[in-house]
């Protein structure tokens, strides 16, 4: 299996991303900068967290006019896989691949901290090494991670299982104390309605060498290569 991991200016986890998957993993890893549209020899496209552009605008709206997103968007409608993390979750979002949007943090905080997470729907590639409802510990670090949609948009998440991880507190329990930035439901990550494309906002990359002590976020990845 080969992945794409896409740098934009402004990138700052897409080294992260190749330690991890390249590193640990001994999976074959291209580096893919915005402007290249050849993507026909990857399986996994990455879009990594950081400020695409600054964050200029909002965040994500400048990287959604990249070259390489067309053929992004291409890649997720042939059904191949498409993950976003962070600021590629938000990216996701501006390009319609993901419903709804992420906006500023409930109290206009940064955020930088780690986070547990339960795991809502263990039946994606990205979700099977998970047991149903686990909790993991996954650092995130954003200043507008508020995911936000209307009502319809809320309603066909939850009725096609479409959370696929929500905030919640080392038991499991879902709270609005468990909330660290004011997101609708709790929601943590999304996938479509296929669940080829996955958006999140903790950082499954920073919690994946056994040298930081923090390896839930490794077991993401390692969902790919089961076959």
């Amino acid at each position: 299996m080969k992945f794409g991991v896409i740098v934009f200016p402004g990138s700052n986890c897409d080294r992260d991303l190749v330690t991890v998957i390249e590193g640990l993993l001994d999976q074959p890893t291209r580096m893919i900068w915005h402007q290249d549209t050849d993507i026909s020899d990857i399986d996994v496209m990455v879009i990594p967290g950081g400020f695409s552009y600054g964050d200029y605008l909002r965040c994500g709206a400048i990287a959604r006019f990249s070259p390489v997103m067309r053929s992004v968007i291409e890649h997720a409608n042939q059904g191949k896989l498409v993950l976003g993390i962070c600021n590629g979750f938000q990216v996701l979002t501006e390009v319609g691949l993901l419903p709804g949007a992420l906006i500023r943090n409930r109290d206009l905080h940064f955020i930088c901290d780690r986070i547990p997470v339960r795991v809502e729907n263990n039946q994606l590639p990205w979700t099977k090494k998970y047991t149903p409802q686990q909790v993991i510990t996954l650092p995130v670090a954003h200043g507008e991670g508020r995911y936000y949609g209307d009502e319809e948009t809320i309603k066909g998440l939850e009725d096609n299982q479409q959370i696929i991880f929500r905030y919640c507190n080392l038991s499991g329990e879902i709270s609005e104390d468990t909330n660290p930035n004011g997101s609708l439901s709790n929601i943590a990550g999304i996938s479509n309605k296929q669940g080829n494309v996955l958006g999140m906002m903790p950082h499954p990359e920073r919690a994946s060498d056994p040298l930081t002590r923090a390896t839930e976020g490794r077991i993401l990845f390692e969902g790919l290569l089961v076959s």
